[in-house]
């Protein structure tokens, strides 16, 4: 991964400390399964050199690691959905998914829209620093071209089983949030992201072709 060290360091230890499978070591998607085992350390993280501080750092003084962590994760998760979502909501061969599909895009967009803010107001950079990782949860550009290249009912199963695991997954990041940040603005956005997911989950099992997709 291509981050500043503090930042790098923030993101592995939230994920680490979730205990999320194949997330500690942020994984390239060619070299990791989704099913890889968490690393058992972080890597050396290199301290800044003494009587040095950058802009990035006094920005971010105010924020934990969890906060940063979480911002930066949850950034890229929900831009990767939208992808998804904006495919299912134009082809998805149930009527109910595609609304369903359609609606909770709408939602991500309203929260990357409060996301990105809170990034500028941390300091940090506006790019996705998970870019071409596979993690639990992230819809991968090797989802993206086996949605575009399914169709009819398999490409329903495909989304909902996807994502599913994406809302579980960035409703258990956010919980940590709630718990373990800093941030009040960061932490309040975190409570309403879960309350969402919580929400889109129970409908999602409800879908048609949801039982079969799900298991």
């Amino acid at each position: 991964m291509n981050l500043p060290p503090l930042h790098r360091a923030a993101a592995i230890g939230l994920l680490a400390a979730l205990g999320l499978g194949g997330v500690a070591g942020c994984s390239s998607a060619d070299s990791a399964p989704r099913t890889a085992e968490v690393r058992k350390s972080a890597p050396d993280v290199s301290p800044a050199p003494s009587g040095t501080a950058s802009a990035t750092s006094t920005s971010t003084s105010t924020s934990t690691s969890t906060d940063i962590g979480w911002v930066q994760l949850m950034t890229p998760m929900n831009q990767q959905a939208v992808k998804l979502l904006t495919l299912a909501a134009e082809r998805a061969a149930e009527p109910r998914v595609r609304a369903f599909a359609d609606r909770l895009r709408t939602g991500h967009e309203a929260e990357l829209n409060r996301l990105r803010p809170l990034l500028t107001r941390m300091g940090l950079p506006l790019t996705d620093v998970h870019a071409g990782h596979d993690m639990p949860g992230m819809v991968t550009e090797q989802d993206l071209e086996a949605a575009h290249a399914a169709e009819g009912p398999a490409l329903d199963r495909l989304v909902l089983a996807r994502i599913r695991d994406h809302l579980r997954q960035s409703a258990q990041v956010s919980r940590s949030e709630i718990t373990a940040g800093g941030r009040a603005d960061a932490r309040e956005l975190a409570r309403a992201l879960v309350t969402a997911r919580e929400g889109f989950l129970a409908e999602l099992e409800r879908l048609p072709g949801a039982v079969r997709a799900l298991g």
